[in-house]
């Protein structure tokens, strides 16, 4: 019987050491991988606890310089927290754990190739498929072809367990979901002061260093969210309703009693059409307005518009974005459309303020929900009592 090779760590941990010293913006994370030895894993893995799974018949097999670019390849899946987009895919490309697994290789790789780093033959990078690189693992997913060679670099990458990975966090040094996340951050302060200093960095990495430090927020979602709750809140009060009794009348004889009910609230846009406002911008914002209060389920006569800039100057009951009127062109007073809005015999529960920023505000909380959409990066902040998304102009 032949006799398993036995890890060789002073191989193992100078090829760390190298890519820690070639790279010491990654030096923090590398060195909070732990090491698990394992003739399971097919060549090094890691898992959502940063522990590194290493074979070591790979370690005996494989020069220093290539096993510094595979720990710098384990830990970039880490970094960029594979696993955890990998869990916000749909079901069936999940279920297809290598498949997604070939995808990450060829977002990281890219850019590890371009930094020269020496990687093992049996790589997976863009050009292998046809594909451009600088791309994300989710756009290159559903352009690989069926049945690409298959890779795995462990749960920490496509985010399914594999057997030969040690259950939960029980293990060698586990790290917490806090705790990647700060290793996340000053990983990323590193990378941005080595641009400072020495001005080199692979796209993909800046990328990456720019989204962890300054992420962008995806509006459409903030939104949604925002109306989603402030329609929770709004449809909180209960009112009483004969249309459905309640099931306490078969009790009583001769008597009906009427049942709660929870009413859907209404919802006001006010669209800011002063002159600071651009016509094709509104109408594309609005639209997007309009989507989101459908995708939760506001939609019809339960929607009104007001077009507004220091006077109101249209009301539309829309169903469709197409069917709104907009007017004025002078000055900004978004305090005129709020009220106007509130003044209606059929209050709504929430109003949506589409606006520039340009505006006062009023002085106190209005008895509904106020949600500003701020269009462009320099819209003035509103009072702190607002519930605020910003639009990109």
């Amino acid at each position: 019987m032949p006799v398993p090779a036995r890890l060789d760590h002073t191989k193992l941990l100078a090829a760390r050491y190298r890519a820690a010293g070639e790279r010491p913006y990654l030096a923090t994370a590398l060195y909070a991988l732990s090491v698990v030895e394992s003739d399971r894993v097919p060549t090094m893995g890691v898992d959502r606890h940063w522990r590194c799974y290493v074979s070591p018949a790979f370690v005996e097999r494989t020069p220093v310089a290539e096993l510094a670019g595979v720990w710098v390849h384990e830990v970039a899946h880490l970094l960029r927290d594979h696993h955890g987009r990998a869990a916000r895919l749909p079901a069936a490309d999940q279920r297809d754990a290598h498949r997604v697994n070939v995808a990450q290789d060829c977002e990281i790789n890219d850019d590890l190739i371009s930094d020269g780093l020496a990687l093992p033959e049996r790589r997976m990078e863009p050009a292998l498929f046809g594909l451009p690189n600088g791309q994300l693992f989710e756009a290159y997913l559903p352009a690989l072809p069926p049945g690409p060679p298959p890779h795995n670099c462990g749960s920490g990458a496509h985010g399914r367990p594999e057997p030969w990975e040690l259950a939960g966090p029980d293990g060698p040094s586990p790290v917490s979901a806090t705790e990647a996340k700060a290793l996340r951050r000053r990983t990323a302060e590193s990378m941005r002061a080595h641009r400072r200093t020495r001005g080199s960095l692979p796209e993909g990495w800046r990328r990456w260093a720019d989204e962890v430090l300054e992420p962008t927020v995806d509006w459409r979602q903030a939104l949604a969210g925002a109306v989603r709750e402030a329609a929770a809140w709004a449809s909180g009060a209960v009112d009483y309703t004969y249309r459905r009794p309640s099931r306490r009348s078969a009790a009583l004889r001769g008597i009906v009693l009427p049942s709660l009910r929870r009413p859907l609230p209404r919802v006001a846009v006010v669209v800011d059409t002063s002159g600071s406002m651009g016509e094709g911008e509104l109408a594309a914002a609005l639209g997007e307005v309009t989507g989101v209060l459908r995708e939760v389920g506001v939609r019809g006569n339960r929607v009104s518009v007001l077009a507004c800039d220091a006077d109101v100057h249209a009301v539309s009951r829309v169903t469709a974005t197409e069917q709104v009127t907009l007017g004025g062109g002078g000055g900004t007073d978004m305090r005129v459309g709020i009220a106007r809005a509130l003044a209606t015999p059929e209050r709504p529960g929430i109003v949506v303020v589409l606006t520039d920023g340009c505006t006062p505000w009023p002085d106190e909380s209005p008895s509904c929900r106020l949600i500003a959409a701020l269009i462009g990066t320099e819209a003035p902040q509103p009072p702190s009592w607002i519930e605020t998304v910003r639009v990109p102009g």
